[in-house]
């Protein structure tokens, strides 16, 4: 059966490898669907990842890495769910993932392994383990709830589907295992069945099941059925049934008959068996899909068998439902997703035809809504109708498929029905029936409410339009609407009948559902009407209606200024004003005439809103000179200031102080340019100087930094107005700093008068110029002096001020200023005052009254500089008895004394106050003793050492240096560029230090030569103070100190002192001294301390003598010192002599040096005694492995032996390993066999050439790495046999079998690999790269049985590995097939064709190039075989048809010159209509002069240059090829060429037919005027016979008569009697014409003849037809020119009373409306239409809309 006409249809929806899916996860263990809508795919290789599969965009996967053993995605949304296995444990963790969100939504983590789960409906999963079935829904926090534990006859069975009923009270189980003993290929299936309800379980027999619902006839409740599928084996027997049965059968109501059906399968096909069942709930239809391929299809209610047939060449794991198109979808191993749909065109002609069930195909076609059963539908309604029966006839209407029966024609039949008394009427059975079915058409719903209205029973009207069971329509709104308005609006917006829809709003008043209704469905209904029918009732509705309409989206369907004009003509200003406010908020530039108009109205009517308006700001495109003018007229002068431009406007507004608020004339001065403010600012001056003086200054304050504060002073200044200077610069004095500004306020303020503020000025303010500002303080000579003696106070002024007070005898103000003001320049006064020789007294009495707040250094500074400071004596002597402890105070008083010679030194020493610098600076002339006691009370060093250096008192320096006991004094003065130390040292030896007791000036003393660098001097110093017999004799420090000392500056003192000296610290100094190289020093201190490890590490280290160490060593008989001279001998090698001296200081701890020197001298004797007393001392793995280790150098393997057979901690494997290291192969046998390290041990046997010996190790160490090693070894040595026993253990590992194949073909052992490899393919774990590798040696050393092992072993080999092989050896026939099995048949064509000598095969080829992916190969195909196999090419191409580019194969074959080759190619596919095949074809048939192919060509086939080919055969030496031009130029449209080719070749039949079918009159009349020219009469006539409706019948009759042919034209004439000539008969038309008076034919005339040819009657007829017809249009032209200019007249008067509709309420200042038009309606009309024209048979002539002509 073709696909086209099978009732199910298949088709690849998608193929998983094309996006990525590798073959090995195409899997039922990889693979999930659970709806149509997402496949999930699981992979693990390259890594491990989820590919979600969205079905509406395949070719889009999504991929996750994500790690799981089972993946299912959600058969309605984006949700995952995931399960893996815990490692370690048979629990498995359960998560479900929103993917979209990004979120986890749950997880659970079972205590048992889930075997199978599935998700059985979106909310919930199915899980099943070994013993139970658990439900887990996604929702809430609930975990798997266990619902029946499974039956036994699922043990053992693998799960391959779940499913629930869509109650969720029937669940079904389903599992399949190997078959019986006697037949194990037949799969059994079982299944278990359970009640949610009753809690209770069958097992049946089955592979496949799936619930589904069906509605039985007679139960208004769904029953729930549940069909299965089962193939069983018994006594050899085998037996497929299909049972379809119900669920829960409800008691008393009728139940579903049980079916059951047999399911055939060919002989082909015996052990397959159902592995799916899908049922399709919109055609009631059973899909059972088996492992092989096939598909059943049953129906659900009969289980009739409907269809068979193999859908799929590879088995298919895996179905789900597409329920969207009542389809399946299928998934075969090849990972093709296949896509089975119901045919819906053929299905049920299949069924009535093929199968010849015809209720079946009604019961289809009803359920699914299909056509193909419209004939058995009427029929059998027509049966039903004819017996009366109209229940069941009504029924099956309401059924039919595709609503054939529910047309107006059944209504009438069923109203035809005359009604039964007592019955209900046919018509509302029917009715009831369609009611209860479904929804009525528009018809039936329109018939019905008829009904119901005419009984006034609104009440089911409105029933069923809320059950939605009418269709709703205008008409039926139409007839509602006559009971019912607001149920005829419903029906109206349901039907979309808009114009009734906005019409019944608007008798509703709702006019804003108007707007929202309109934008809903898209309709434009008459804004401006409705607008303007609002207006009338509710102002404020209409506004808001506007408002509404300006929002829609396209903007506004009114111009707004209509809008305006509208509300402005009944004089709705507020309504106009608010409407315009709203809608031009955006101030678009485009609304400036709306701006400009809005407020125009309001400035003339409700200026107070105009200026709200402009207040707001907003608007900015309107005119603003013109809102300017009528601001000004309307008082608003603040806002014609904002819309003035002109200088001089603004200069005659501004002046209006006295109606203009200050602050807003204020903010107005902010907007103008600084030349025109201030212009402005000087008219105002000058019209009223006093009263707009403050709102000049408010001005200048505020805009100061705009006009300039210059320019503002300059404004003042000009007309002189200190005050108003003073008030600016007031306001600007806090923020400015410049000098002039301060000293003009404060010149304004003083010339005002504010002395107050003059004095705040200079008081506070920093930037005024002190002495501009002193000096005109001076001149102006102020009564109050404050503001002056703040000037001069603050910038040092007090000389003078002093010298102006004083000479301007304010002596009140000098003593003010003193005591008050600031005290502390009282001594810059008193100065002052003395150089103006001021008395005595006054200024004593002016010292006396500021007493202590009187500074005094500056005070006895002036006096002093002047030489009168006895003056302050009193002063000073009365600060002291106050107990003043001033040091000033007491300074000044101790140079009076000192002056006076008052006893000054019991001054100097008893009093505390005084400052030592400055009273001693003050002594140093006059007494340098004095200024040494000033000093050295105040610890002055720096001017006491001056001051005794200057004057030689060396002895007194000496005295206080060693007292200061101060180590920077010290520095300071044992420096060497003190050219006075040598005397300084001389009295501190000499004296100093004699003289003192103290112990602590002695140390400081010693420090400070020592820090000094003077060992001499030193050491000098101490042997005084130590070897002579003094306090300080035994000191230890000092006995320290002198050795140190002697070492560093005399080093042949230092045995002495040693001697001498006993108590002194011996470690420190012997340490000190071996730094200092003084070893021999140093080995007597340490031997007089007995400090013998020291003494001895002097010998060792220092004076490196070992002899001398050695007898120390003997002498003291010390472990330690043994200990040194040990470790001394291992370093200088001597390991012989370290290792007995470590064995004498029993010292085990240096045993790692120990050894490393020994095996560094290879001295393993003595080290085998030196670890044999480490071992008693310690327990150390390293001493008992090196001890093994030594025991192996010296070839004492027994030892060995017994040694690790005793306990000890060695480290036996690393020993081990480091033997075989070094090649001490025995002593590591013996290791590696003690610890059972087979793989080291075989690896130490092969290099003792024990090869068996390996190879049984090798056994026991059972790893790779040691096969391969002892094989390698084998085969170097060529023992094959032993070799191959291991590399049978290599090559069952992938990643180790390469290595292996190169080690044996690196040395030539090629056969011996081959035998490996063909051994290797029994292994129980042989693997695919042994059948490759095998596969790849056959082909470089075996190729004769390369081609029978890749057959045998196609599925095994890992075949692109191969591929290269069989490429590299050119073994092209195994490589195409190769290729072939790899899918890859675009290589394995290119193989083919370039090697066809080996690898071509016809049959093959043909296989191979249809399912190539690069189409280019089809075109090289095509050059191949023209070269190679050109007998053959139409073979190929047809194969190719469908697939090829037809124009690009003729080019080819065009080129290459063999284009008849193809011609029956091109002749197969030339329905397809391709230019370059017809034009090719029709270019062989000319050239084989075969015109009856090349016209059917030219017929059928028209995509080709016809005017070319025409072209080329017009001048063919065959006529029947002309006659073809001819024919292809009347194809074409060229008609000329067409006739006149016929002509030339007298094919005049054809000239006349092309001639009537060109439709041109033209044509038809030259070929009438060629036939009469050529005399053709016969000719003349007959295309007067074809072309008469061209031919007029003027130039008929005329060229007749003219040539004596008027018997040839009768046939025309009598063919055409009543024919229009301008609408009257032809006889007649020519009659009136005149052009035959006076003509004769046969002696008659002419015009007689015509006229007894027609009837009277018949004529008068027409000339009262004809005529009548012209007077009626004629009227009617008038009456609708009238009617137009008069609707033109009425719109240009609505235009210009729009226009000038609020003309009136405009003032005079407004412009002047513009003036209507000239036209109107009585300045011109239209002129009368001109008289009928008649004469020449014309009819007359009706005016045309002329539009009227107006004066200008």
């Amino acid at each position: 059966m073709a696909a086209a006409n099978a009732p199910i249809t298949m088709k690849e929806a998608l193929t998983l490898p094309s996006i990525g899916i590798n073959s090995q996860f195409i899997t039922f263990t990889n693979v999930t669907m659970e709806s149509d809508k997402y496949i999930c795919v699981r992979e693990t290789a390259p890594q491990n990842s989820v590919v979600i599969v969205d079905m509406s965009m395949p070719m889009q996967p999504l991929r996750r890495p994500i790690t799981a053993d089972s993946a299912l995605m959600n058969p309605n949304s984006r949700i995952l769910a995931l399960k893996a296995q815990l490692p370690g444990t048979t629990q498995d963790h359960l998560q479900i993932f929103n993917i979209e969100m990004k979120a986890k939504l749950k997880s659970h983590q079972m205590p048992e392994q889930v075997v199978f789960w599935k998700w059985i409906t979106p909310k919930m999963l199915g899980l099943v383990t070994q013993a139970s079935v658990y439900h887990w829904s996604i929702e809430g926090d609930s975990e798997p709830v266990k619902m029946f534990d499974r039956a036994a006859n699922l043990g053992n069975n693998q799960i391959i589907n779940y499913r629930c009923d869509p109650t969720e009270k029937w669940l079904v189980l389903v599992g399949i295992a190997p078959g019986s003993p006697e037949r194990p290929q037949l799969v059994k299936g079982s299944m278990q069945l359970f009640s949610v309800d009753q809690q209770r379980s069958q097992a049946l027999e089955a592979h496949a099941a799936a619930f589904a619902t069906f509605k039985v006839p007679g139960n208004d409740r769904d029953s729930i059925l549940i069909s299965f599928a089962t193939k069983t084996s018994n006594s050899g027997q085998i037996t497929s049934k299909l049972h379809v049965i119900e669920l829960g059968a409800q008691p008393g109501k009728p139940s579903f008959t049980k079916k059951q059906a047999d399911l055939f399968f060919p002989p082909d096909f015996a052990d397959d068996f159902p592995v799916a069942m899908q049922i399709s709930h919109q055609y009631s239809l059973i899909y059972v899909i088996t492992k092989l391929g096939l598909l059943f299809v049953y129906d659900l209610e009969t289980a009739t068998a409907v269809y068979r047939n193999r859908i799929s060449p590879d088995p298919i794991f895996l179905t789900a439902e597409a329920s969207s198109v009542g389809g399946f979808y299928a998934i075969n191993r090849r990972g093709q997703v296949l896509l089975a749909t119901v045919n819906e065109a053929t299905i049920v002609p299949f069924v009535s035809g093929q199968l010849n069930n015809l209720e079946l195909a009604v019961n289809l076609a009803k359920r699914g809504n299909l056509p193909g059963a419209e004939n058995l539908v009427v029929q059998r309604f027509q049966e039903l109708f004819a017996q009366t029966k109209y229940k069941e006839a009504a029924e099956l209407a309401a059924e039919s498929p595709q609503g054939i029966l529910r047309t107006p024609d059944t209504v009438a039949k069923f109203q035809s029905v005359p009604v039964q008394a007592g019955q209900t009427p046919p018509l509302l059975q029917y009715f009831g029936t369609l009611l209860t079915r479904g929804k009525l058409n528009a018809f039936e719903s329109l018939e019905l409410s008829r009904l119901v209205v005419n009984q006034n029973k609104k009440n089911l009207l409105e029933n069923w339009l809320a059950e939605d069971k009418l269709e709703c329509s205008e008409e039926l709104g139409d007839l509602v609407k006559t009971v019912d308005n607001d149920l005829a609006l419903k029906i109206y917006i349901k039907a979309r009948a808009t114009p009734k829809v906005v019409a019944a709003f608007a008798e509703r008043r709702e006019f804003d559902k108007i707007l929202i209704y309109s934008k809903q469905v898209g309709y434009s209904p008459d804004y401006l009407f409705l607008l303007q029918t609002i207006l009338r009732s509710d102002p404020q509705g209409a506004v808001n209606f506007a408002l509404m309409m300006s929002q829609m989206e396209g903007g506004c369907p009114v111009d707004y200024n209509t809008i305006t004009d509208l509300f402005l003509q009944r004089n709705l200003i507020r309504e106009a004003t608010a409407f315009l406010l709203d809608v031009l908020k955006p101030n678009l530039s485009e609304h400036a005439f709306l701006q400009t108009k809005v407020l125009e109205i309001n400035l003339v009517t409700f200026p107070n809103v105009a200026d709200a308006i402009l207040a707001n700001g907003m608007f900015s495109h309107y005119d603003r000179p013109r809102i300017a003018q009528l601001c000004e007229k309307a008082g608003l002068y603040v806002r014609a200031l904002q819309h003035y431009s002109e200088l001089p406007d603004l200069k005659r507004v501004i002046v209006n102080t006295h109606a203009i608020e200050p602050q807003s004339l204020v903010e107005f001065f902010g907007t103008l340019s600084r030349e025109w403010a201030l212009e402005c600012m000087k008219d105002l001056l000058l019209v009223n100087l006093r009263g707009n003086l403050q709102i000049i200054v408010q001005v200048a304050k505020e805009y100061c930094e705009q006009l300039g504060v210059d320019a503002c002073i300059k404004l003042f200044e000009q007309f002189k107005s200190y005050e108003g200077l003073y008030f600016f610069l007031g306001s600007y004095l806090s923020s400015s700093e410049d000098p002039d500004i301060h000293f003009k306020y404060i010149e304004a303020a003083a010339k005002t008068g504010q002395i107050k503020e003059v004095e705040r000025v200079t008081r506070e303010s920093n930037f005024y110029d002190p002495e501009k500002t002193k000096n005109f303080l001076m001149e102006a000579k102020l009564p109050d002096a404050r503001p002056l003696i703040n000037v001069c106070d603050r910038f040092g002024f007090v000389p003078d001020l002093t010298h102006y007070l004083y000479s301007s005898n304010m002596l009140r103000y000098i003593e003010g200023y003193v005591q008050k003001v600031n005290p502390g320049n009282a001594p810059l006064v008193v100065g002052q005052l003395l150089d103006d020789e001021c008395p005595e007294d006054f200024i004593k009495g002016l010292i006396l009254s500021v007493r202590s707040l009187l500074p005094v250094e500056p005070l006895v500074e002036e006096c002093e500089k002047r030489n009168r400071l006895r003056l302050l004596t009193q002063f000073l002597e009365h600060l002291v008895s106050e107990g003043s402890q001033d040091v000033h105070v007491h300074n000044a008083l101790g140079k009076i004394i000192i002056d006076s010679n008052n006893n000054p030194e019991h001054f100097l020493t008893t009093n505390p106050y005084y400052d030592s610098r400055v009273v001693g600076k003050y002594c140093e002339k006059r007494d340098p003793t004095l200024a040494v006691v000033a000093y050295r009370r105040g610890q002055c060093d720096d001017e006491l050492i001056n001051v005794t250096n200057k004057n030689s008192l060396f002895k007194l320096q000496a005295r206080y240096v060693v007292e200061r006991m101060d180590a920077d004094l010290w520095e300071k003065v044992l420096n060497p560029e003190n050219e006075y130390r040598r005397q300084l040292i001389d009295q501190v030896v000499s004296t100093a230090l004699p003289e003192s007791k103290s112990p602590e000036q002695v140390s400081a003393a010693v420090k400070a030569f020592m820090t000094a660098d003077l060992p001499h001097e030193l050491i000098e110093l101490l042997e005084k103070i130590v070897l002579q017999n003094s306090a300080f004799s035994g000191n230890f420090n000092l006995q320290n100190l002198l050795i140190l000392t002697a070492i560093k500056a005399d080093p042949s003192r230092v045995m002495d002192y040693i001697n001498r000296l006993d108590n002194f610290d011996g470690p420190a100094v012997g340490e000190v001294a071996v730094e200092a190289q003084l070893y021999e020093e140093a080995f007597a201190i340490f031997k007089k301390f007995n400090l013998n490890v020291q003494a001895v590490n002097v010998l060792l280290d220092s004076i490196q003598d070992i002899n001398r160490a050695v007898e120390f060593a003997f002498r003291v008989e010390e472990d330690a010192v043994w200990s040194q001279v040990a470790k001394a001998q291992l370093r200088e090698g001597l390991v012989s002599d370290a290792i007995e001296s470590f064995i004498r200081a029993d010292d085990a701890t240096q045993f790692l040096d120990v050894i490393r020197a020994a095996g560094d001298a290879d001295v393993y004797h003595d080290l085998v005694r030196y670890l044999l007393m480490v071992r008693q001392k310690a327990k150390e793995p390293k001493v008992d492995s090196e001890l093994i280790y030594a025991y192996a150098k010296i070839d004492r393997l027994g030892d060995i032996e017994e040694f690790i057979l005793m306990p000890n901690v060695a480290n036996l494997p690393n020993v081990g390993d480091r033997l075989y290291d070094e090649a001490l192969y025995e002593a590591a046998k013996i290791i590696f066999a003690f610890i059972s390290n087979w793989a080291k041990l075989a690896c130490t046997l092969v290099k003792l050439k024990q090869f068996q010996g390996a190879v049984d190790a090798a056994r026991k160490a059972n790893s790779s790495k040691t096969w391969k090693e002892v094989c390698f070894a084998c085969v170097d040595a060529e023992e094959f046999r032993l070799a191959q026993i291991c590399g049978l253990n290599i090559i069952v590992q992938v990643d180790d079998l390469e290595e292996v194949s190169e080690y044996y073909q690196n040395r030539g052992c090629f056969n011996e690999l081959i035998s490996l490899m063909e051994s290797g393919l029994g292994l129980e774990r042989a693997h695919m790269g042994i059948f490759t590798e095998l596969g790849v040696l056959y082909a470089r050393y075996r190729y004769e049985k390369l081609m029978e092992h890749i057959k045998l072993f196609s599925t095994r080999l890992n075949i692109p590995k191969l591929i290269r092989a069989c490429d590299e050896q050119q073994h092209w026939k195994e490589l195409t097939y190769l290729y072939i099995q790899y899918d890859e048949f675009d290589n394995a064509a290119t193989t083919v064709m370039n090697h066809s000598p080996d690898a071509w095969d016809h049959m093959q080829f043909k296989d191979i190039v249809v399912k190539v992916a690069n189409v280019e190969l089809y075109y090289k195909a095509v050059h191949f075989y023209l070269q190679e196999h050109p007998d053959l090419i139409n073979d190929l191409l047809n194969v190719l048809a469908l697939r090829v580019d037809h124009t690009r194969v003729v080019d080819i074959m065009r080129k290459a010159g063999h284009l008849r080759l193809v011609k029956p190619y091109m002749v197969a596919v030339q329905s397809n209509n391709v230019a370059a095949v017809n034009e090719a074809l029709n270019e062989i048939y000319v050239e084989e002069e075969d015109y009856d192919r090349l016209h059917e060509s030219i017929d059928l086939h028209d995509n080709f240059d016809q005017i070319g080919l025409a072209q080329k055969i017009e001048k063919h030496e065959l006529l029947e090829m002309r006659r073809v031009a001819a024919y292809i130029y009347k194809k074409a449209g060229r008609w000329k060429q067409s006739i006149a080719l016929s002509k030339k070749d007298n094919l005049y039949k054809d000239a006349m037919e092309t001639a009537s079918q060109s439709g041109d009159r033209e044509l038809a009349e030259e070929l009438l005027v060629y036939f009469i020219e050529q005399g053709k009469k016969e000719c003349f006539a007959s295309c007067l016979f074809v072309c008469y409706d061209l031919i007029r019948v003027d130039v008929a009759l005329e060229l007749a008569w003219m040539n004596n042919m008027i018997d040839f034209a009768f046939p025309y004439l009598l063919q055409r009697p009543l024919c229009a000539y301008d609408g009257r008969c032809a006889v007649v038309a020519f009659a009136e014409s005149g052009i035959f008076t006076g003509c004769m034919i046969d002696g008659q005339y002419l015009i007689p003849l015509l006229l007894a040819s027609c009837d009277l009657a018949e004529l008068s007829l027409l000339f009262i037809r004809e005529y009548t017809g012209k007077v009626d249009e004629l009227i009617k032209d008038k009456l609708e020119a009238i009617s137009e200019v008069k609707a033109k007249e009425n719109e240009e008067k609505d235009i210009m009373k729009q226009q000038n509709m609020y003309a009136q309420l405009l003032p005079l200042a407004l412009p002047a409306p513009p003036m209507p038009g000239m036209g109107g309606a009585g300045m011109g009309g239209g002129f009368a239409p001109p008289p009928p024209m008649g004469g020449m048979g014309m009819p007359p002539m009706p005016p045309f809309g002329m539009p009227p002509m107006g004066s200008y």
